[in-house]
């Protein structure tokens, strides 16, 4: 019991821990279901002229197919990485149980599926394209009124030629 007055719950043991324990198991069965007696029969010939020596052998034999699985084992946890994945899947079950709504789950029906996912995201997007074409349409009306007021400045000048030109001739 805690101090509290509670009833004190242990942690559940990480995956890592759990993974450990398997191989640990997985070992203590392979080393029980190759135990000494099978060992000696299949080498009976050998354990008749020399027991303690085919006892020194399987000892070591065993001792060293542990060593080997358990090598074997450390060398895929490192290569994939698998202890910091242990750790990270964890983080994230410990984190999902806080969550108020429940997670995702597929419904069968997987144009139901994709319109769930991807409506949201199309509707984002539209948004973000109207926005960009209203900006493109303020920016165009802007350069046609300066446009406007270019022909406006080029027809006063070519006026401005055309009475300039009557005025010397």
């Amino acid at each position: 019991a805690a101090a509290d007055g509670g009833l004190s719950v242990p942690a559940a043991p990480g995956r890592a821990q759990v993974f450990a324990a398997v191989v640990d198991t997985f070992l203590e069965k392979l080393v029980a279901a190759g135990s000494y007696q099978r060992f000696a029969n299949c080498y009976r010939c050998f354990y008749k002229l020399q027991p303690e020596m085919t006892r020194s052998i399987y000892d070591q034999f065993v001792t060293q197919l542990q060593t080997s699985i358990k090598e074997e084992i450390q060398e895929v946890k490192d290569e994939g990485n698998l202890e910091v994945l242990f750790n990270s899947l964890d983080k994230i079950v410990e984190e999902a149980k806080n969550q108020e709504e429940p997670a995702w789950r597929p419904s069968g029906i997987p144009e139901e599926d994709i319109r769930s996912a991807m409506v949201p995201y199309l509707l984002k997007h539209r948004s973000y394209l109207q926005k960009i074409l209203k900006e493109k349409e303020e920016e165009n009306k802007k350069v046609a009124e300066s446009v406007l007021v270019g022909r406006e400045r080029i027809a006063e000048l070519q006026q401005l030629i055309q009475a300039r030109k009557h005025g010397w001739q």
